[in-house]
């Protein structure tokens, strides 16, 4: 994760300002931590522009984990939101019973194009962005029990282990 100095000294995140004290935008615990994965991947999905801001806004709004939450908006980089926007775009189009254009560079490339598939695009996103943003709550929550039932159980074998072993020959000096 990186440091709280590095994200409280982000250009674009100094205006939340003493908002950013709050020790619970740092806390990893199993509800901040899934509450991060649901944040960050939700404004994955959102237009590109601002994605940052807007994830610590939530991130600061839900008190979930700051630096997840931010972290998790880099998952959409300029290889992944064509991919992404564009399986947006067919969801919504779907949904909308338009018919799906092909991916083809030359028409998306084209900003006027995009006057015809701007609903589409904002439909699918916002479908994916929940399905994505439940599926990380759900899974961080999975695993984070998943781990703490290991830990519970190797500490009853070791305990158990340690009960039950006849007792060890005293040392003679």
């Amino acid at each position: 994760m990186p440091e709280p100095r590095r994200i409280l000294n982000n250009k674009h995140l100094r205006v939340f300002g003493s908002l950013l004290q709050d020790p619970n935008l740092w806390h990893l615990n199993r509800r901040s931590a899934s509450g991060a994965f649901a944040v960050g991947l939700f404004m994955m999905f959102m237009p590109p522009l601002g994605q940052m801001f807007m994830a610590a806004a939530a991130a600061i709004k839900f008190r979930v984990n700051l630096p997840i939450s931010v972290s998790l908006i880099w998952l959409s980089n300029p290889l992944t939101i064509p991919p992404m926007f564009y399986l947006a775009y067919v969801i919504g189009a779907l949904l909308l019973g338009q018919p799906v254009r092909a991916f083809e560079p030359e028409f998306w490339l084209d900003w006027h194009n995009w006057l015809g598939v701007v609903g589409p695009v904002l439909l699918g996103s916002l479908i994916c962005a929940s399905v994505c943003s439940a599926a990380g709550y759900y899974s961080i929550q999975m695993l984070w029990r998943r781990s703490l039932r290991r830990q519970i159980e190797h500490r009853r074998a070791r305990y158990t282990s340690a009960r039950t072993r006849p007792p060890s020959p005293k040392r003679q000096i």
